[in-house]
């Protein structure tokens, strides 16, 4: 009896949170098909307003798309990776990512006590940006100054001059992080 005492709490010893990117939209399947395998997953969800053309209808979406958290030992992060759905395992300088106990607890105290949560690129002053929408899209510059909204400074090199102009959040995305 005190052997299995001591490997059950190895066992938990051995356990990481490890996040799984996924294949778009599949997020909700992966969660189930790796706990049928009896390893234990989380998937960070929140409830979005969406409207079709003909209604609106509360959502739960995932909170981070195409990552899927897992806590398994070695073993079970190789049988999770073999889940339909799962692109791979997030890997930082070639190792498995560790997520932390603390940032799991952290997410899901979020999710509890935050009613509206929207997941944004970490941008920096210096970091190179593209428009994504509007009548702006297409085109790059660099991120300026961060305030309500984002200020960009877009070089135009055949002059060597710049535009300041505020656009939208929401309307961009990182493209390179400054260094």
């Amino acid at each position: 009896m005190r052997s299995e005492v001591l490997n059950t709490t190895s066992d938990r010893a051995q356990k990481q949170w490890f996040a799984l990117y996924t294949r778009p939209r599949h997020e909700k399947r992966v969660v189930e098909e790796v706990q049928e395998k009896g390893i234990e997953a989380y998937l960070p969800l929140t409830s979005v307003l969406r409207q079709w053309s003909d209604r609106k209808k509360w959502v739960d979406e995932p909170l981070f798309r195409g990552y899927v958290f897992i806590h398994g030992d070695v073993s079970e992060r190789y049988h999770s990776v073999q889940t339909n759905g799962v692109v791979r395992v997030v890997q930082f300088q070639g190792k498995p990512a560790r997520v932390r106990d603390e940032e799991i607890d952290r997410i899901k105290r979020i999710l509890r006590e935050v009613e509206s949560i929207e997941v944004c690129d970490t941008m920096a002053v210096g970091d190179w940006v593209s428009i994504m929408r509007g009548p702006l899209t297409g085109i790059q510059g660099q991120l300026f100054e961060i305030q309500g909204s984002h200020r960009l400074v877009v070089t135009l090199s055949s002059i060597n001059q710049g535009l300041r102009f505020s656009v939208d959040r929401s309307d961009v995305e990182l493209i390179q992080q400054s260094n």
